[in-house]
């Protein structure tokens, strides 16, 4: 129930958040003085509607998107009433419809920053400073977080009746402690207290930790678990012993309504460069799509589309980790507004592109003397247009397979 409630959730954000894109749109376009004629949220159908002034709003039966009606986008527009032909968009200023193209990313890029804003003060976002490879992990401080059970075979996964209850919360050891040793050999960081567990026999043992300054002893009775060699993630799997820790390294970290400015000004940049790095890598990525689709194991580094994104929505509230979800939202928005202006047709960087390059090119022939070739016909572009249409229409429909058949969790079983 909870999974299901998670992917409607978020099914549901990613519709209202497309329905601000095109909000952004009719808002400064109507702003600029240019007409809308209707604005409404799906596809297909009219459900529901009613007009305001020159505008028709309403709700249509696919809910898979929306659209707004800017009167005159293009010169080529053959439904335009002569009596707005003076409205008609393309007649208006560069930089007034590159504002009202770019309304639709700049409403994605508002609502992710907001939202990641209020998760830094509420929730907290990812630690700069957490390890992010094995090595970091181990030169790591060996300051413990309590563990909530002990898992005894080698599987990923959540706590579940039966489990071991942490050994080291038994013995009264807290989230903070800094282990300086286990039995009598001395720890100087995380990799050395894990070296030393293992090479501790299950049961009773001493361990020594470093609380408010003051250095403490206590008798641990390690728990005996399935794990394969450290060095060795795929080697044969035996019997080790276990404190019930993890590393004591914050992964998240909560801000004042003040610092959460910085925050999430770093963080923004941090999703540029890697949404710029998901760009780049994304044809690389439709072998391993297909491949995924065959039967092969889905690589987690690949593209996922809306299902698959709703799909690890629903697991995270299954789960109760929101903040998975939040965070997923927020980087799903920056993501689409980033994509909606590459300058390839029909997305909003297209028109923008189409119109810049325009005043660039009567720019050109006014210095070299000739006469403005006037504006692009969009005709001519039409072939193109739809052979990147049909190029996403594959893609989308790829990844969507994917994510049914083959699909990214976050939990592993």
């Amino acid at each position: 129930m909870l999974y299901l409630l998670g992917v409607v959730a978020f099914a549901l954000g990613i519709l209202i958040s497309v329905s601000l894109h095109e909000a952004g749109h009719m808002l400064v376009a109507k702003r600029f003085g240019m007409k809308v004629t209707r604005y409404f949220v799906g596809f297909g159908p009219t459900i529901w509607s009613f007009r305001r002034g020159e505008t028709e709003y309403g709700l249509k039966a696919i809910p898979l998107g929306g659209f707004c009606k800017i009167v005159g986008m293009t010169p080529q527009d053959d439904d335009v009433d002569p009596a707005d032909e003076p409205r008609a968009m393309w007649r208006y200023p560069l930089w007034k419809r590159t504002a009202v193209m770019a309304a639709g990313s700049a409403a994605h890029f508002a609502l992710a920053v907001v939202t990641l804003w209020f998760a830094a003060i509420f929730m907290g976002l990812p630690n700069p400073d957490y390890p992010s490879s094995t090595a970091e992990i181990r030169n790591e401080p060996a300051r413990i977080e309590l563990a909530p059970c002990v898992v005894q075979e080698n599987v990923a996964r959540v706590c579940e009746p039966g489990d071991l209850t942490s050994p080291a919360a038994e013995a009264g050891l807290r989230d903070g402690d800094v282990i300086t040793a286990i039995g009598t050999r001395q720890i100087g960081n995380w990799g050395e207290m894990l070296d030393a567990i293992r090479a501790t026999e299950p049961g009773p043992a001493e361990v020594s930790y470093l609380r408010d300054g003051a250095t403490h002893t206590v008798r641990v009775d390690l728990a005996e678990v399935q794990r394969p060699p450290q060095d060795q993630v795929d080697g044969p799997v035996g019997p080790v012993s276990a404190l019930g820790v993890g590393l004591g390294t914050p992964p998240t970290i909560t801000y004042s309504p003040l610092s959460a400015f910085g925050a999430t000004a770093d963080f923004t940049g941090t999703m540029a460069v890697n949404t710029a790095h998901a760009l780049q890598r994304l044809p690389q990525k439709i072998p391993a799509l297909w491949e995924a689709i065959t039967g092969a194991e889905r690589d987690v580094d690949t593209p996922i589309s809306v299902v698959g994104a709703s799909r690890l929505g629903g697991e995270a509230v299954q789960h109760g980790l929101w903040e998975v979800f939040v965070l997923l939202f927020i980087s799903l928005n920056f993501f689409i507004g980033v994509f909606n202006l590459l300058p390839l047709l029909p997305l909003d960087g297209g028109h923008i592109a189409i119109a810049w390059f325009e005043r660039v090119r009567s720019w050109l022939f006014a210095r070299l003397g000739r006469p403005d070739p006037g504006r692009v016909d969009y005709f001519k572009l039409m072939p193109v247009t739809y052979a990147l249409i049909l190029i996403g229409g594959a893609f989308t429909l790829l990844t969507i397979t994917a994510d049914v058949v083959n699909p990214i969790t976050l939990i592993q079983r």
